[in-house]
């Protein structure tokens, strides 16, 4: 099972309104388990939660700012993966390539 922290223990512990945590969950940007009526959030998620916060708070951005970054990091993520990929399989194509030269 995952470690877990009750959505009142965040709020406690990190000062924040619980309408915001609400809100994130509402636009599912965080995955709450519920247990015994109580809501818990996955150690997992608390870095993006640090992440949200962070914006909210620090630099002041709204929640569909929020939803937006994330949504723009998370594809820059999967080009970047994407990009790794393609230059390996460059890398072998042309580690093919210079084998078949030597051949000759």
């Amino acid at each position: 099972m995952n470690e877990r922290i009750s959505i009142e223990e965040i709020i406690r512990i990190y000062k924040v309104d619980y309408s915001f945590v609400n809100a994130l969950i509402d636009s599912e940007l965080l995955h709450p388990q519920t247990e015994n009526s109580i809501r818990y959030i996955i150690h997992d998620e608390l870095s993006d939660f640090e992440k949200f916060m962070n914006w909210h708070y620090d630099l002041e951005v709204n929640l569909q700012g929020i939803e937006i970054i994330n949504d723009m990091l998370r594809k820059v993520r999967h080009l970047q993966t994407e990009n790794r990929n393609l230059m390996q399989r460059l890398q072998v194509k042309r580690f093919d390539w210079e084998e078949s030269d030597e051949i000759l």
